[in-house]
């Protein structure tokens, strides 16, 4: 459809109904109501680990074996067994082949180690009314559209259906996050302008993510783009499109059950994973669609989601959290007087401006820089070498600010643009692997999804963690280590395309002992 150039948040909101206040504690309760007697889990499979940037107190695997679902849906925290637990699948930086072989071993494992929790009668993990403990399966991905759709989806709704013969009945799509400025309005999503453009919306796909070299798209009309992206199997007038004259059905009256009803009532007729799309601007909206998401689950329909970050904060009723101060992030732990490391390599607009505002602001740091063109075209074994003694020496007295060179070089074929990526990420993981293994830091922030992915997963040797929460509002997540080398050091996943300019500077700051 087409686009004025210049669109204006309010004036579009304004054909629509205000938002109803909802408080996460209703969301909770009905959560809850439903859970008696088989409690449910939702197993979120993260296609990058910055899925968790909304999310506080639950746990997250980098592995995916029968023994860490098991570790994971019994590890409680403040006494009580969690309602989601994240899975670091790192799908986007795989071709679609192998996304689709790892969504379905964490279904299948996930499911299994479901089974070990019944008495043996209500099948596997499905659900059954003898099951001690139910699933529900999230998608999550990029709230800027790039990632692996409908292919993910489709292969968790197909595993489902091989393991315990459970259709999926419609797969809710939701890319709205809102704390990063995303939101989706009248069926089309957008970017909320900062700054001098505050105010102002900017249709996704004129935006630099939709010329994503891997994940491209034409449409930010939510419809017409999951058209294109199925390719046609699902015709843009077939999706089920959940305004916000249905997500705030409540109106005056306020009663947050009209809307679940009205929820529920849309998307009765979906069937055969119908495409369900979902407006949301603000943190009632998300609490407004759980409530019906909950309603429609509870009269029989199966749902899939797949979602950008901040959905599953309000599916599960959680509280936002605020923001972790620096004493907070090492709260249980006695910092370290290493240089904390902070490693940036994603190369979107946003990061670039936050890397040059952390150079420029944090003189004391020491800037090691990985060229990616010596990294590709010579010895990389010795030049990696280098940069690691480099980074070890200059860590025990100063922070360290390694990131990769600015020139982001890409080929023309999507699959070899991905090996580049995947060569320079294993470059970043063995610096940060070799340094952890020599001389521990303070810290270590991950800028970008792929990167913070590598680095949680073989960088740092974390297999088990614990979110603890945001270290900004909304966004970029402190994870807990509770196993291996990186135990007791601070975590920070950091998007690539979130904050301003000055929210690198601004964690940095909060965690350093020499900024």
């Amino acid at each position: 459809m087409p686009f004025e150039s210049e669109l204006f948040e309010a004036e579009v909101l304004a054909a629509f109904p205000a938002e109803v206040r909802i408080p996460a504690r209703t969301v909770a309760d009905a959560l809850a109501a439903s859970s008696v007697p088989s409690p449910r889990i939702l197993v979120v499979l993260d296609d990058d680990p910055t899925g968790t940037q909304s999310v506080a107190d639950l746990p997250v695997l980098t592995r995916w074996e029968v023994a860490d679902f098991t570790w994971a849906f019994n590890h409680r925290i403040n006494g009580r067994r969690q309602d989601a637990v994240y899975v670091l699948t790192n799908t986007r930086s795989l071709d679609p082949a192998e996304a689709a072989a790892r969504n379905e071993e964490v279904v299948r494992n996930a499911l299994a180690a479901a089974a070990l929790e019944t008495d043996g009668a209500g099948g596997a993990g499905s659900g059954g009314a003898s099951s001690k403990l139910r699933l529900g399966f999230v998608s999550r991905s990029d709230s800027t559209l790039r990632g692996h759709y409908p292919l993910e989806p489709d292969t968790i709704a197909a595993t489902i259906a091989a393991v315990s013969g459970e259709p999926t009945d419609g797969v809710v799509i939701v890319p709205a996050f809102p704390d990063a400025g995303r939101v989706t309005i009248g069926g089309v999503h957008y970017m909320r302008g900062t700054g001098d453009d505050a105010g102002k919306l900017t249709p996704v796909a004129d935006t630099e993510f939709a010329r994503d070299a891997s994940f491209g798209f034409e449409n930010s009309e939510l419809a017409k783009y999951v058209e294109e992206k199925s390719k046609g199997r699902f015709r843009a007038d077939s999706v089920i499109v959940l305004t916000l004259d249905v997500i705030r059905a409540a109106g005056r009256d306020g009663d947050p059950q009209i809307s679940a009803r009205a929820i529920a009532d849309a998307i009765d007729s979906a069937t055969d994973s119908t495409p369900i799309v979902a407006d949301i601007v603000t943190e009632n909206d998300f609490r407004a669609l759980a409530l019906g998401l909950e309603e429609a689950e509870r009269r029989g329909k199966k749902l899939l989601y797949r979602v950008g970050p901040p959905f599953v904060r309000g599916r599960i009723g959680q509280e936002i959290r605020a923001e972790l101060s620096g004493e907070e992030a090492y709260a249980g732990n006695t910092p370290s007087d290493a240089g904390g490391l902070i490693v940036v390599g994603s190369h979107v607009g946003v990061t670039t401006r936050q890397l040059k505002a952390l150079v420029e602001q944090h003189s004391a740091a020491r800037i090691v820089e990985i060229d990616v063109e010596k990294l590709l075209g010579g010895d990389s074994e010795g030049y990696l070498g280098d940069i690691v003694r480099d980074v070890v020496e200059s860590l025990h007295s100063a922070d360290v600010i390694l990131h990769t060179s600015r020139l982001l070089i890409k080929a023309d074929d999507a699959a070899e643009s991905l090996r580049i990526a995947r060569a320079v990420s294993a470059a970043v993981v063995a610096v940060v692997n070799r340094t952890l293994k020599t001389f521990p830091p303070r810290f270590v922030i991950a800028k970008g999804g792929i990167t913070s992915s590598d680095v949680a997963a073989h960088g740092l040797e974390i297999r088990h963690a614990i979110v603890r929460g945001p270290m900004l509002p909304g966004i970029v997540s402190l994870w807990e280590p509770v196993d291996g080398p990186a135990k007791g050091i601070p975590y920070i996943v950091f998007a690539g395309n979130v904050g301003d300019d000055e929210s690198l500077a601004q964690v940095t700051r909060k965690l350093s002992n020499t900024f």
